[in-house]
């Protein structure tokens, strides 16, 4: 019966957006970053080094996004410094300095995992869910699972399954589109880990 309701409504009103991969688990084709801090490892992708982090670095689709939902498993592992990274969305690279992205940030680590904070933008962290509620929920050191979902100003954020973010924009003059990225923190030893890469583009609100 689902079958047949799910066909009629095709037909009707055209296919249901579907979830494609942003990573082919073998290479960076369709993103754009340093390949010396950026790399494949064992169908992931992985960024910084357990030896330093002098400073900031993105890795970037080479694609713009406005509506969807990303999901992506990301794994945080360091010793030493502000062990951190996250994932960026509506973002763009600036040219000073070059390293560095502006636009909004899914943190990861250093106790802001869960978090929405704007990057080199206003440069604050504009929802921070209850410290005892990531503690529950992330498992440090290991795969954990976000979904990133933007619709409109108003922007989504599930850890584990466990939605830690509702953030509506009250500024509507900045921008909503952009690139994703996937960031590894400066003055860290750690590296982080991201696979199962996917979105699925969500019509304009």
């Amino acid at each position: 019966m689902r079958t047949l309701i799910a066909l009629v409504f095709a037909a009707t009103f055209g296919a249901a957006p579907q979830a494609t991969s942003l990573f082919d688990g073998k290479t960076l084709d369709g993103w754009e970053g340093d390949t010396k801090v950026w790399r494949v490892v064992d169908g992931a992708i992985v960024g910084g080094s357990k030896e330093g982090n002098p400073r900031n670095e993105f890795l970037t689709t080479t694609k713009s996004y406005a509506n969807f939902v990303l999901k992506v498993e990301y794994k945080l592992v360091g010793t030493e410094g502000f062990v951190n990274g996250g994932v960026q969305i509506r973002s763009r690279r600036i040219p000073k300095p070059p390293n560095e992205m502006k636009g909004y940030q899914a943190d990861i680590g250093a106790g802001f995992s869960g978090a929405l904070y704007d990057e080199s933008r206003r440069n604050k962290m504009l929802v921070k869910p209850d410290p005892e509620l990531i503690k529950k929920t992330e498992k440090p050191g290991e795969w954990n699972s976000y979904e990133i979902r933007c619709e409109g100003l108003r922007v989504r954020l599930t850890l584990n399954g466990v939605q830690t973010v509702d953030y509506t924009e009250d500024d509507q003059t900045l921008e909503q589109e952009g690139l994703i990225g996937l960031q590894i923190h400066g003055n860290c030893k750690a590296e982080i880990s991201f696979r199962n890469i996917t979105i699925e583009t969500l019509p304009a609100k």
